[in-house]
């Protein structure tokens, strides 16, 4: 069974920094493109930063610089690594495996100006 657990957000002032964390199970992450989500309220879910088995990243133009998505094969986890953090980052943020059809909970990011 497909399961992705995502954790690390939180409430943090504009210019700080987060990592979130999404740990999967029922695949292997190695072996899929993983990316990440976001979504605010009102709003259709955009791809913020995906990674291929590869370890190719590709980002949303508006988070260059400044996000950095990774992963742990050993621990069959991916990373979000949000730094310089601004006001319109917050949302909540969500991963999936691109072959699969679920999602995770989502995890909340407040950025506080």
């Amino acid at each position: 069974q497909v399961q992705l657990v995502e954790s690390g957000g939180g409430l943090v002032q504009t210019g700080g920094s987060l990592r979130l964390s999404c740990a999967a199970s029922g695949f292997t992450v190695s072996l899929n493109i993983m990316a990440w989500y976001r979504q605010a309220p009102g709003k259709q879910r955009e791809l913020v930063a995906d990674i291929t088995s590869g370890g190719s990243t590709h980002y949303l133009d508006s988070v260059k610089g400044r996000f950095t998505i990774s992963k742990d094969n050993a621990k069959n986890t991916v990373y979000l690594q949000m730094n310089s953090l601004r006001t319109e980052d917050t949302t909540v943020y969500y991963c999936k495996a691109m072959a699969y059809v679920y999602w995770g909970q989502g995890t909340q990011v407040t950025v506080s100006s």
